[in-house]
């Protein structure tokens, strides 16, 4: 059975990139997905009618690359036990989501809840609510869906982690108050080239500039409308991918609280401008 743990925050901010719509950045490139305009798929074909949507965000899920993928349930969608070949991360965006051993007490997670799945391990993922949605995202495919014969255990151990867990530090140049930005780490390394994962929480009001130095930067929308230059300033509802590539600077500003889930291989820095 999967347990709730806090997890410690980090001190740096990253952001995020798509397959859509490239636009140019200071210096690299920018890729825009609004939610509006993902296509949906059958999650598992072999479930028919009854398999879950999927939109893929970055990547390529049949393939091995690196793969972000919107993941949608009707209310009451209960899957049967299996494995899954990949271990992947997921993030609620919406609605409530029970995911855990075949035998385990029903604990639904609300948008904002960060879980872990490990390869090979068996268990059941419910929802509940009219439409639930979750980011999932996995470092390499293809993402398959197995049979409870096939389990194995390679030691990783799975997460489940509702908001009120989630602790929040300041960022470099901000102080650690509702006014300003916050950081929460969830996964991975800080070292330069090794890939990691964190959320990035912008008080409503904020007007500022994300500067990335990585090689790649991805970055999802969570809770809110995030405002970004590079998409007219139209406003980017939970579900929204931006990816961008080398040296970029994103100007973005917010009328609300916003928090992105950000993955990245390098640091990036905020500065406010106003």
């Amino acid at each position: 059975m999967k347990r709730l743990i806090p997890v410690v925050g980090l001190l740096f901010l990253s952001a995020c990139c798509s397959p859509k719509a490239p636009t140019s950045g200071d210096a690299g490139s920018v890729e825009i997905v609004p939610a509006s305009e993902v296509e949906w798929q059958k999650l598992n074909p072999a479930r028919g009618d009854k398999s879950p949507q999927a939109a893929t965000l970055w990547g390529d899920r049949s393939g091995e690359v690196p793969t972000g993928f919107l993941a949608k349930f009707v209310d009451g969608f209960s899957s049967p036990p299996h494995i899954h070949n990949a271990t992947y991360r997921a993030v609620v965006l919406e609605g409530l989501i029970h995911n855990d051993d075949p035998d385990a007490e029903l604990m639904w997670m609300p948008p904002g809840s960060f879980w872990t799945q490990p390869k090979g391990e068996v268990h059941i993922t419910s929802a509940k609510g009219e439409s639930s949605v979750a980011l999932v995202e996995i470092d390499q495919g293809p993402y398959l869906v197995l049979s409870v014969n096939d389990r194995f255990d390679e030691g990783e151990r799975p997460i489940n982690m509702v908001p009120n867990n989630v602790v929040w530090v300041e960022t470099p140049g901000f102080s650690l108050d509702e006014a300003s930005p916050q950081s929460a780490y969830l996964w991975g390394s800080l070292f330069p080239g090794h890939p990691n994962g964190t959320f990035l929480k912008l008080p409503a009001g904020f007007e500022g500039e994300l500067h990335s130095d990585a090689e790649h930067l991805r970055a999802v929308v969570i809770q809110g409308e995030l405002h970004l230059e590079a998409h007219e300033g139209a406003a980017l509802i939970p579900g929204s991918y931006i990816g961008s590539f080398d040296r970029t600077r994103h100007q973005i500003h917010t009328d609300e609280e916003v928090i992105l889930y950000i993955r990245t291989l390098g640091r990036y820095s905020l500065f406010r401008t106003n």
